[in-house]
């Protein structure tokens, strides 16, 4: 009766407790909507969603949505363009229906505090179906619960994810807000549709594509129709007849039984397994990767999943195998590999045909497999090295561009552009001689042999000795079999007159690298001259003994001992300086902060007590003799700075019409800038110039590649203090240069001279937006945003039918 009676003195308390009563049961019906997915569309399980030829056919007699041709090319121009690689986001790759149907995952692939290696979880190697995918935690995008069109759409993370860009279009404002976050190592929220409520109420400006414009009308129309339908997808393509016929051919080759011919496979596979093999003169667009499997040529490939290529591949007969690509290729891992019947005499020749003897194969433990100078000693290293400089583009890509995608800790060893050059394999009395080698094997370990355990200690004491002794050994023998009248031109490989290979340029994009042939640019602060034991140490270091989801030790021991590497590539250079050069040369490179790093080195350049009988003092001289040396293998000079800042005369460079030779005058001032507004521009920007003839597809491109200027790379971290950003540069490059542009710049030829006024201006990072951004840039906000980056992917594609990719746009900056 008290409490009767307090209610009906405070009627208001009643009231109020009511209302919020009602709320809490409203909640809690919301919260139960929201979660119980189950009762409304019944418990999830894997369909099978590939149809056969039959099914599929009448399909697309019923009108339906094809997958192949309606919606992968959606999924490819908006959404490959981030999930791709081990980079995209919540591991959510989108280059397949494999990764399509796989779906998403909340443990990142990239994290610099792992003490434990993750397992791997490499799209079709790691596991073989949806049901093994969920085993290993991953969550699905599309609908796996009963079939029907509103469960088809509302049970899918995809659909929803459409659905909620398409209510919260993007700003249209010049920068996007604060509450969008493009930093690589960004906290990614990965929801399952069980947490997408949640997920929308907290961001909903998160829609995807995330960070861009939405869809068309007709692009997400057609997305939603073949969700409704089922996300139904053909059988794969079959390999082209002609194709077929190479790849029978070359696993027939691959998998002779003398253990000659399996060593020399052996050998092979663990240099090409990064790459996409393509058939040269056959069909553009069709790949295929070199694989190990149980089963021999003429049955289905079953792939052996190792971490590492040199990993042991178990008990039992196993086989080099050619296996399909069946995904959409993207660039930033696109290193393509040709094979025809030329390329199988070369192979014949460099390893078949030589006098040799291999007694026993060699065993997979790492300490062995790990050190191709002792797996491989019974190969002849001029054999070896004649393989990897016929590809030397292939495999420095491997090096610098690889599977990984994300490699700031690791790139940041390297500065951002350098020249290539490297020792000839009949000159080299290191690259040459089986015994040295044999007897500096030890010398030459990796520490890829601990594998995920080597420590900071071993590095720069164990390792740091070896590398110590190996100079040391190596400055002796060059002494004794060195000397020919002193070190010349000759001691470098000119690629024979025509391979184009023999002289690269390495530029980095802060956490991404890229390479190209020739000399491109100015002559650079420094430059790298390669022999076969460095060549090959560096592919096992960083392509096949490096793990994307090995533990931190491992990480940090390959870019600490990639340090070793650097230095020894640029003390090979020194030698091609005057010894009265070489200490300022080199004390020019290792400035600042850090910079005594070097000192720890008992002698830092090791063996540069010969003398160059090469006639010139600038190191621009000796890259212009160079040039001239090498004849074709050296390329076109550079149209930007290959004819001197007065530029190329009054036509222009002889390959472009004169309109594009008017504009390339204007471009060329960026090129002989330093410092001032060029430091304020993005790491690599692409530029198209309209022609102004009227045609939609009609321009010229332009990569421009931000030189950041560093005191020195000798430290993993505090990049920022070793800044000097006065000494920044511009290289300017016809065409699309790297995978990751950080910008898209949009302009008529006639406004070629005030685009370069306007950098050349700028005075502050705040200055970018008014004077530059806002008349020339494509924002991220932009709707006309896709129509460009669909213009600057066909015209890659076209101009690069074999070797481009979709370009990737998850670093786009926020300008």
């Amino acid at each position: 009766m008290k409490l009767k009676a307090i209610w009906g003195e405070f009627p208001g308390w009643r009231r109020c407790l009511t209302v919020a009563l009602a709320v809490l049961a409203v909640a809690g019906c919301i919260e139960a909507y929201r979660t119980d997915y189950d009762s409304r569309y019944g418990p999830p399980a894997p369909r099978e969603r590939r149809l056969s030829e039959a099914a599929h056919l009448a399909q697309l007699v019923a009108g339906k949505v094809s997958y192949a041709r309606d919606v992968q090319p959606i999924l490819d121009s908006r959404c490959v363009v981030c999930h791709g690689c081990y980079d995209a986001p919540c591991q959510l790759k989108l280059e397949s229906f494999e990764g399509l149907e796989r779906g998403g995952s909340k443990t990142p692939v990239y994290d610099t505090t792992r003490i434990q290696p993750a397992p791997p979880t490499r799209l079709f190697i790691d596991a073989d179906g949806v049901q093994a995918w969920r085993s290993k935690g991953f969550f699905p995008v599309l609908n796996e619960r009963r079939d029907s069109s509103e469960a088809n759409l509302l049970g899918s993370l995809l659909y929803r994810m459409l659905e909620l860009k398409k209510e919260h279009p993007l700003p249209t404002s010049s920068v996007l807000p604060d509450t969008f976050d493009f930093g690589l190592d960004r906290k990614l929220n990965c929801p399952a549709i069980e947490e997408f409520d949640d997920f929308a109420d907290d961001h909903p400006e998160w829609g995807m594509p995330y960070g861009f414009p939405g869809l068309s009308g007709r692009e997400h129309d057609t997305l939603v129709s073949w969700l409704r339908q089922g996300g139904f997808v053909p059988p794969p393509d079959p390999v082209s007849p002609e194709a077929g016929s190479a790849v029978a051919r070359w696993e027939a080759f691959l998998n002779g039984s003398s253990p000659k011919e399996r060593l020399f496979a052996r050998y092979v596979y663990e240099h090409l397994f990064i790459g996409n093999l393509h058939f040269r003169g056959l069909a553009p667009r069709e790949f295929f990767r070199l694989v190990r499997s149980r089963t021999p040529p003429g049955e289905p490939i079953r792939e052996i999943a190792t971490t590492r290529p040199y990993d042991s591949p178990g008990p039992g007969e196993f086989y080099y195998r050619l296996r399909p690509v069946r995904q959409s290729i993207v660039d930033k891992i696109h290193m393509v590999y040709e094979l025809d019947d030329v390329r199988m005499r070369r192979y014949r020749e460099l390893f078949l045909e030589p006098e040799y003897t291999v007694d026993r194969l060699p065993g997979y433990a790492a300490a062995d497999a790990a050190n191709p100078f002792k797996t491989y000693v019974a190969i002849p290293p001029r054999s070896r090295y004649r393989f990897l400089l016929d590809d030397a583009h292939f495999f420095f890509s491997g090096f610098m561009k690889g599977p990984v995608c994300r490699g700031q800790a690791a790139l940041n060893v390297i500065r951002d552009r350098f020249w290539v050059a490297f020792t000839d394999p009949d000159a080299d009395p290191v690259s040459n001689d089986a015994q040295f080698l044999a007897n500096q094997a030890e010398r030459l370990r990796l520490p890829a042999e601990k594998e995920n355990s080597p420590g900071i200690g071993d590095i720069w004491y164990t390792y740091r000795a070896l590398e110590e002794d190996y100079q040391a050994a190596k400055a002796g023998w060059l002494r004794i079999h060195g000397d020919r009248g002193g070190i010349a031109l000759r001691d470098l490989w000119d690629g024979e007159g025509n391979n184009r290979d023999a002289l690269l340029t390495v530029f980095r994009h802060f956490d991404s690298a890229s390479v190209e042939r020739g000399l491109v640019g100015d002559t650079p602060l420094t430059a790298w001259v390669v022999d076969y034991p460095l060549l090959e140490r560096i592919h096992y270091l960083l392509v096949a003994g490096f793990d994307v989801f090995g533990n931190v030790g491992h990480q940090l021991a390959t870019r600490l001992y990639m340090d070793f590497m650097r230095m020894e590539a640029e003390n090979n250079f020194l030698r091609f300086l005057p010894s009265t050069m070489r200490q300022a040369e080199r004390a020019g490179w290792y400035k600042g902060i850090g910079g005594g790093v070097n000192n720890l080195w008992q002698n830092p350049v090791w063996g540069l007590d010969g003398e160059t009988v090469i006639g010139y003092r600038p190191k621009k001289e000796f890259f212009d003799l160079v040039r001239a040396r090498f004849g074709e293998a050296a390329g076109h000079p550079d149209p930007f700075t290959g004819c001197g800042a007065a530029g190329c005369g009054d036509g222009g460079t002889p390959t472009v019409p004169p309109a594009q030779a008017s504009v390339e005058r204007e471009l060329r001032r960026l090129a002989y800038a330093k410092g001032g507004g060029i430091a304020f521009l993005p790491e690599l920007s692409y530029l198209r110039i309209r022609t102004g003839t009227g045609g939609a597809e009609d321009g010229w491109i332009y990569s421009l590649v931000k030189n950041t200027a560093l005191e020195n790379v000798s430290m993993l971290f505090l990049e920022e203090l070793r800044r000097t950003p006065a000494e920044d540069t511009l290289t300017l490059v016809r065409g699309v240069v790297g995978s990751y542009p950080n910008f898209f710049f949009d302009l008529d030829e006639a406004e070629a001279g005030e685009f370069v006024d306007a950098i050349l201006s700028l005075d502050s990072p705040k200055a970018f937006g008014p004077k530059l951004a806002e008349r020339f840039g494509v924002h991220r906000g932009n709707p006309g945003f896709w129509k460009i980056s669909d213009w600057f992917n066909r015209q890659h594609l076209e101009a690069n039918p074999v070797t481009a990719g979709w370009l990737d746009l998850s670093r786009y900056d926020n300008l």
